[in-house]
């Protein structure tokens, strides 16, 4: 019991470290893009703070911004001069009008603009970058079907594959490319070995091999029916239900005639041999073609089969592109999830807070570097694009409202910017609290 309690504390503390990490790395970032471009632009930073409350530690440069670490390490904020708050909001404070320029407030439409866009853009810039960065390290996959090294299998199973074995073709269907292998799951028969026709130091030769998507597990979902039951990567689902399975997408069926009820897996472990987890199946909105979908799910993903490709690595210009479409695959990601949660195509609990964040977070830093960076990439693409909501107190909502001056040619009253503010507080807490209720609700 003491030892459960010491994992479960230290499991708590990672968890918690890794999110203020990736938090502090986020936030950072986007409050250096509002300071940067406000300075470039001759607005002076008071400020520059990471995390609230009190001052832990600070120091102050030679223009006169203190920069300084706050005891409460969940979010950060420049404070400009004349700025009444953190969040740049409200009338302001008063300023020696010889200064004037040098506040938000003060200075010109151009500059405001560009100061408060720039946060959430430099949230877009650093998810491109860390994306890029990983793809770069992981490398991708070669364009001819090379086998880069084998993934440990099951007694029993017949793997004949070697590495650097090229691919030609597999149950007498030929195979292109990687897409080709994974596409003959729509075509060829499930079975325990297949017939594989590959090409080994200039001989083409037939050997036997697993199913191109064995029922091998290569990711586990955070907050699922399979990380509670502490399923992992690598892990090979032998038999549902007593009935024994070749192919991973055997394991859909089985958990939706399940409808919810606990569903027995039959799973061998590098290590462990072959163990029984009853997981209890979870329903999930899931994107498809054409919207969402409602499914029973227990939180795996697979069929990548016990080869692993050969791999290159990208250049720059070819990992900054991937890294950007990744980025922006976030984005589109979030406004067709926002529009049907909206809409009612999907339900509440797909709006997380901060506990389940934090405990993705945990989970991600546990699976490997690349995982956790991985993680800051997609977080940051996605808190920038909420920031870029039309909510006052939210860039959005400063933008909006200097969009409202270019167009009107004036700025909207100090009553209505104050109301509008009071609004979009009330707003961002019920947010909040909604997300936070969801991660103790939706389990």
């Amino acid at each position: 019991m003491i030892a459960d309690l010491i994992a479960q504390t230290g499991g708590l503390a990672w968890t918690v470290v890794a999110f203020i990490v990736a938090l502090s790395i986020i936030v950072g970032v986007h409050e250096y893009g509002h300071y940067i471009v406000g300075r470039w632009s001759g607005i002076r930073a008071e400020v520059f703070s990471l995390g609230f409350g009190p001052r832990v530690a600070a120091w102050r440069d030679r223009r006169g911004t203190v920069w300084q670490i706050a005891a409460i390490p969940l979010g950060g904020y420049v404070r400009f001069l004349g700025d009444e708050n953190a969040a740049s909001a409200g009338p302001g404070q008063a300023v020696d009008p010889a200064l004037a320029r040098q506040t938000l407030g003060g200075a010109p439409l151009w500059a405001r603009f560009a100061t408060v866009a720039a946060g959430p853009v430099f949230n877009f810039v650093l998810a491109a970058l860390v994306f890029a960065g990983v793809i770069a390290w992981q490398g991708i996959a070669t364009d001819r079907v090379v086998v880069g090294s084998l993934a440990p299998a099951p007694p029993g199973i017949v793997n004949e594959l070697r590495p650097g074995d090229e691919v030609l073709a597999v149950g007498g269907q030929p195979v292109a490319d990687w897409g080709a292998l994974f596409r003959l799951t729509e075509t060829l028969p499930p079975a325990a070995a297949q017939d594989w026709r590959v090409r080994r130091e200039g001989a083409e030769i037939t050997v036997r091999a697993p199913d191109p998507a064995p029922p091998r597990i290569s990711g586990v979902a955070p907050r699922s029916a399979a990380s509670a039951a502490d399923l992992r990567p690598g892990d090979v689902v032998m038999a549902v239900e007593g009935r024994p399975i070749s192919r991973f997408t055997e394991l859909r069926p089985a958990v939706e005639a399940a409808d919810g009820r606990p569903v027995t897996l039959r799973v061998w472990r590098e290590g462990a041999g072959e163990t029984d987890f009853v997981l209890v199946p979870r329903r999930q909105d899931l994107p498809t073609a054409t919207g969402f979908e409602n499914r029973w799910l227990i939180g795996v993903t697979g069929g990548e089969g016990y080869l692993r490709p050969a791999t290159r690595t990208p250049g720059p210009l070819e990992a900054l592109g991937m890294g950007a479409q990744q980025t922006w695959d976030v984005i589109w990601g979030s406004v067709t999830g926002i529009a049907a949660m909206i809409s009612g195509q999907i339900g509440r609990c797909n709006l997380s807070g901060a506990i389940s964040i934090a405990e993705v977070a945990g989970d991600a830093a546990s699976a490997g570097a690349g995982n956790f960076f991985w993680l800051i990439a997609v977080l940051s693409a996605g808190i920038g694009f909420l920031n870029l909501l039309p909510i006052p107190v939210l860039d959005g909502g400063h933008l909006a409202f200097y969009t409202w001056e270019a167009l009107a040619g004036r700025p909207p009253s100090a009553r209505a910017m104050d109301i509008l503010t009071r609004v979009g507080m009330a707003l961002v807490l019920m947010l909040m609290v909604f997300g936070l209720s969801n991660d103790i609700m939706c389990r």
